[in-house]
């Protein structure tokens, strides 16, 4: 049986070591990118599958699949940090693109990602925020409104809501169509529920890049090898340089 607490709690350290609070929405994406020795690669890996996770002693891999929106790469990424500090029976792990599929460490990978987008105490403040002293149902703009404070997937919030008792199956299931009409009506920006972009697909991003610059920067390696390095990862952008556009970075 799956210990929901130990789970919650789990998300909670790690939200602390990445240098996060309890409760705040996260940018997962830039925390992975800073984590030693783990290298980020953005991929599209296919329909089945939702992301990967390698591990050995001295460097790891976590794979997303870039064509899936940003929000389910999200939860994704989310989900592969689970396996990269607490699935210590495996060193390999290819997940599944449907969310709660799998055997009993899926489960938990799934509702630590879960947690760790959407912290139990802040979620249940903003559920019940929104349905104030009448204690109404949820409405498809208030869980809107949920996923895009949080971060999170349209379906992996409606998991969730499912989860902890605010939302039925048959509500959920009402609310699977024009999302992303009705989240541009209400004023978000719709990239939570598109893939990456185009340019965006293909990336590396964390440890690989930082080898390659060290190896550089010691004379491992000359400058082409370096840049072919950078080009197997699809760093053109360092190889070729990036012109800021619109007068400056400031």
């Amino acid at each position: 049986m799956i210990d929901k607490i130990e789970l919650s709690s789990k998300a909670s350290s790690i939200r602390k070591r990445l240098g996060e609070d309890e409760a705040s929405p996260v940018d997962i994406f830039t925390l992975a990118q800073g984590i030693e020795g783990l290298t980020l690669v953005f991929y599209p890996l296919g329909k089945n599958i939702s992301g990967a996770c390698f591990r050995s002693e001295h460097s790891s891999l976590i794979a997303i699949h870039s064509g899936m929106s940003i929000g389910r790469q999200r939860y994704t990424l989310a989900h592969e940090l689970y396996h990269y500090y607490f699935d210590e029976k495996r060193t390999s792990t290819i997940c599944s693109s449907k969310i709660g599929s799998g055997n009993e460490e899926e489960k938990k990978a799934d509702l630590f990602a879960s947690y760790f987008l959407m912290p139990p105490a802040a979620l249940y403040e903003a559920v019940q925020r929104y349905k104030g002293s009448d204690n109404h149902s949820l409405s498809i703009r208030e869980i809107i409104r949920l996923e895009q404070h949080f971060g999170m997937s349209h379906q992996a919030t409606l998991i969730r809501l499912q989860e902890d008792g605010s939302l039925s199956a048959g509500q959920a299931a009402s609310m699977q169509s024009g999302i992303i009409a009705l989240a541009s009506r209400l004023g978000f920006d719709v990239s939570l529920y598109k893939p990456s972009s185009n340019e965006k697909r293909m990336q590396v991003f964390g440890h690989y890049i930082c080898q390659a610059e060290r190896l550089l920067e010691t004379d491992k390696i000359s400058n082409g090898k370096y840049e072919e390095l950078l080009l197997d990862a699809f760093r053109e952008d360092i190889v070729f340089g990036e012109e800021a556009e619109g007068g400056g970075y400031d």
